[in-house]
């Protein structure tokens, strides 16, 4: 399993593929769902969704939370079987109960966006909530969009910038824009266009294309001239 893991990580997909077979053959829970992953995304083997359910259920009922969130994602998508929001929340809330932070955040999506169930959020926040405590920075970041707009809270862009910041120093792109959006606003801050394009230059950096926009939008660059030479005009 572990030569497996190396090859897969290595980008090596064909032995990966064969090491991982071998060890799933022999019990190894972690295998099975790594199997999966490879048949669901054509990685060293045939795009094959059928193969992948197969794979992720074989984990999923060997309690492998990662499988139960895949054949979640499977059902959201509609991949290999008929789109369904219902089997889709069923299969988060069984990994979330494993403590799987991806299916926890998830679940709150589904709340959030109405998705098989009625949009409820508060009940997205209490799931966001638990997916950032088990370090899901994707959460974090959307914790801050509901307080920036009010979504089953009361608009508070205090909170909105500390969650923003807690997901951004996590490696959130889209939290490094959504700083640069308060700033250039003057959301719960003192407005200041110079300290957006700060936070838009980070973003985009870490290829956030809606912070390129906001660049563009605002006649800066992507990055800080440098000193002492003329800078290029913006694009048109």
């Amino acid at each position: 399993m572990t030569r497996a893991l190396q090859a897969y990580n290595a980008g090596n997909n064909s032995v990966a593929l064969v090491g991982f077979r071998q060890a799933a053959e022999l019990g190894n829970v972690d295998a099975m769902m790594y199997l999966g992953v490879m048949y669901g995304s054509g990685r060293g083997a045939d795009l094959d969704y059928t193969s992948a359910m197969a794979w992720f259920r074989r984990a999923a009922d060997a309690g492998n939370s990662q499988a139960m969130c895949n054949i979640g994602l499977l059902y959201y998508e509609g991949l290999g079987r008929p789109k369904s929001y219902a089997q889709a929340m069923s299969w988060f809330l069984k990994a979330a109960s494993f403590g799987n932070a991806e299916a926890t955040f998830n679940a709150g999506v589904l709340f959030r966006d109405g998705l098989g169930v009625p949009v409820n959020y508060v009940e997205a926040m209490s799931w966001f909530r638990k997916a950032a405590g088990e370090g899901d920075i994707t959460a974090a970041n959307a914790i801050g969009v509901l307080y920036q707009q009010g979504l089953g809270v009361s608009v508070d862009y205090a909170q909105a910038m500390s969650w923003y910041q807690s997901a951004a120093a996590a490696g959130s792109d889209a939290a490094l824009f959504n700083i640069g959006v308060l700033w250039e606003g003057g959301l719960g801050v003192d407005q200041d266009r110079d300290k957006a394009i700060i936070w838009y230059r980070k973003a985009a950096a870490a290829g956030n294309e809606s912070a390129r926009a906001a660049l563009k939008s605002l006649g800066a660059q992507e990055s800080e001239p440098t000193p002492g030479l003329d800078p290029a005009p913006p694009p048109p």
